[in-house]
């Protein structure tokens, strides 16, 4: 049961609490909180994102699920959460890397890509009749030969991390990278590493299928997907 003061305070998006909350924006991170488990790791070649797909059905194809996103040529990101808000943004930081290049003929930088996505967000927390994006984004690319990874929220919230997880296994995901994480890590050795902490956030519970992996390399600065032979490949190496 609801405590007295909290009653009808969380029906309304615009409506704080006496002691200054916003119950819908924290009911949109419980969300969040409970979708699966993404990993972005930060290193001086590049960038690794790595997800739990979650296969929860024999019958479903793993195939169908998606979790991380090409946005532009030097952009990806990954989602937690509710899936069709995920979509929704995904696309929305596609146009706007579109009206970027139509508009100034160069690639839109990636924290300047993560502050549209974040006002977006932000404003869909003052008015009424609409409700928050259920869902976070970790956003990773390459720009002007710098590795830049972001971490966003239902509220808007925009943090730059060397390496963060959102999701489910966040905790346990955060613990692996506060004890083991290193700036001079490879692309290899922070795959294994992102291995580890999903490993660990998913009790054992994943193997090729269940596994996606997006990276960014500074050289080229092209984010790619890697094939699920790829994928196996690591994921053979981390149970050895």
């Amino acid at each position: 049961m609801q405590p007295q003061y909290q009653m009808g305070y969380d029906r309304a998006i615009t409506v704080f609490s006496p002691d200054g909350r916003l119950y819908q924006v924290e009911y949109a991170r419980e969300a969040v909180k409970r979708g699966t488990t993404a990993v972005g790791i930060k290193t001086q070649d590049g960038i690794v994102l790595i997800v739990d797909k979650r296969v929860s059905s024999k019958l479903l194809e793993a195939s169908s699920i998606e979790k991380i996103f090409r946005i532009d040529d030097h952009i990806g990101v990954a989602s937690s959460g509710l899936v069709g808000d995920a979509r929704a943004l995904v696309d929305r930081a596609r146009i706007e890397c579109q009206i970027n290049r139509v508009s100034y003929d160069e690639k839109i930088e990636v924290e300047a890509l993560a502050k549209k996505l974040c006002d977006h967000m932000q404003t869909l927390t003052q008015y009424g009749g609409i409700r928050p994006y259920g869902t976070a984004l970790l956003i990773a690319g390459v720009s002007d030969g710098e590795c830049r990874l972001f971490e966003t929220d239902p509220s808007g919230t925009l943090l730059e991390y060397k390496a963060t997880g959102i999701g489910i296994g966040r905790p346990a995901a955060m613990k692996i990278f506060e004890e083991e994480y290193k700036a001079d890590l490879s692309i290899k050795d922070a795959i294994l590493l992102g291995l580890k902490a999903l490993h660990l956030a998913t009790e054992g519970k994943f193997d090729v299928d269940t596994v996606e992996i997006g990276i960014v390399e500074r050289g080229d600065a092209l984010f790619k997907k890697m094939t699920k032979e790829e994928v196996a490949s690591y994921v053979e190496q981390f149970k050895q």
